[in-house]
Parts: structure tokens; C-alpha cells; sequence
């Protein structure tokens, strides 16, 4: 049986400024430093990413961009570039999350290339996936899902898709306080699995993290993680909070 590491993320979106950012990074290095059975990774916004780097360097917490453009430079007013999120310090990039899909348009396609840009950068792509609620209600949950994974990873290597992070979001349970009960969220995450061995093999599927994100909290943050197929969480809110951060890193402790 494969073992895989927790890997828990907080993905900051368009909060904390410069200095609350680095507060706030600060407390949770200093609360999570025993935190030997979990990978941490926090996602600031970008004018944050440089300063939040340098004081997690050497620490066992992991830097993360939101977002990132599938171009190695160019015209591309207001974007950022995987080259410029690793002169920050990130080592993970957020794709496809369901924000970027929702408000700007992000297709699979357009994901797609984020990730063999990422990948061929030297960043650990977290590749976001999920229905919305009208999706689930019409019976398309699983095929939705199934072909954000299969076009989102088109094109990648077995070995390749052994080196990426799957992210499980049910866009109709992110920042709405709803939360996929943990047997649902295990069913999802196993038949990603399933994809991920369709599309690759059973050995490289069996290798890759899948996250669940959609209003992770203290209070059910253990429940999902006890799940064989939930390799850790993607949390919102609850990650602006170096008390309830703490307390989901606490509960990949077993």
C-alpha cells in the first residue's frame, strides 16, 4: 500500500497585505515548526510572495503562487510568470482553481498549458478540479470532473503526472460554508484516482496527492483527512487564521 504524506495548502486569495501577510506567516511557521507528519504550503497574494519567501526560507514551510501564465514572458499586462514565481521562493503553483475558471474565464485547455509550463518550469502544479452544484443536481458531477482531468493533464508523461497535486474543490462548497461530507468527498477523490490511472498506470496514480478544498475547517478538517483517498486539504478562509491553520495542520497528525 502506498503511503502518501498530507499535504496541507492555504491559499490566501486577494487578502492580507504586505505586513499582515508576513504576521500571519510568522505565527503559523512558529506553530506548525514540530509539524514533522504534514507538508505545509501557503499561496499569498503576489505582492507578498517575495518577502513571505525569504522569511520561510530554511523553514518547513513551502511558498506557493495563485496563478501563474503559460508563457515563459510576453505582453501580458497584469500576469505573472513561472520564472518569476520561483524567484520568489515558490516551489507549488495553484491552477485551475475555480475562482480563475468562475471570473475569468480559465477553460481546461487553457489550464492545460498553465501545467506543462509549470512542470517544465521545475513548479509542483496543484491542479484544481470540481462540479458546480447545478452540475451535481443534473447527474454531470463525474463527467465534469473526469474531463477536467483528462484535458487538464493531456499531454503529460506518467512520470510527469506522478509529480502534480490533484485538488478536489466542489465549487458549490467553496467560501459558501457548505462541505462535501467525507464519504463524498473519498468516493470523488478515488474515482480521480481511478482517472489518473486510466491516463497514466496504477503505480503513478497510486503516487499522487489528492486534495479536497471547499470551506476546510478546525471542526471537520480530521473527518476528511482520515479518508484513504484524502491526502490533504485545500483551505480558504480558514488559512487566513494562524489559530485555525494550526488546528488543520493538527489533524494530518493522524
Amino acid at each position: 500500500m502506498t503511503t502518501r504524506r498530507s499535504l496541507i495548502v492555504g491559499n490566501w486569495k486577494m487578502f492580507t497585505a504586505i505586513e499582515d501577510g508576513i504576521a500571519l506567516a510568522r505565527a503559523i511557521s512558529e506553530r506548525t515548526s514540530d509539524a514533522e507528519y504534514a507538508d505545509i504550503v501557503l499561496c499569498p497574494t503576489y505582492c507578498g510572495l517575495y518577502p513571505i519567501g525569504e522569511l520561510l526560507r530554511n523553514t518547513r514551510i513551502a511558498v506557493g503562487g495563485q496563478n501563474m501564465h503559460w508563457e515563459t514572458e510576453g505582453p501580458f499586462t497584469g500576469e505573472i510568470s513561472a520564472r518569476m514565481l520561483l524567484t520568489c521562493g515558490c516551489r507549488y503553483v495553484i491552477l485551475g482553481h475555480s475562482e480563475r475558471r468562475t471570473h475569468f474565464g480559465e477553460t481546461d485547455a487553457v489550464v492545460n498549458k498553465k501545467t506543462l509550463q509549470a512542470i517544465a518550469a521545475g513548479l509542483i502544479p496543484i491542479v484544481c478540479v470540481g462540479e458546480t452544484m447545478a452540475q451535481r443536481e443534473a447527474g454531470l458531477a463525474d463527467r465534469v470532473v473526469e474531463t477536467q482531468v483528462r484535458e487538464g493533464l493531456s499531454g503529460l508523461s506518467g512520470e510527469q503526472i506522478a509529480g502534480i497535486t490533484v485538488a478536489y474543490e466542489p465549487v458549490w462548497a467553496i467560501g459558501t460554508g457548505r462541505v462535501a461530507t467525507p464519504e463524498l468527498a473519498d468516493e470523488i477523490h478515488t474515482r480521480i484516482r481511478n482517472l489518473l490511472a486510466a491516463v497514466s498506470n496504477r503505480e503513478t496514480a497510486n503516487a499522487v496527492r489528492v486534495l479536497y478544498g471547499g470551506s476546510v475547517k478546525p471542526d471537520n478538517a480530521a473527518a476528511l483527512l482520515a479518508k484513504s483517498n484524502i491526502d490533504g486539504v485545500l483551505v480558504g478562509g480558514a488559512s487566513l487564521h494562524p489559530d485555525s491553520f494550526t488546528a488543520i495542520v493538527e489533524a494530518a497528525r493522524s
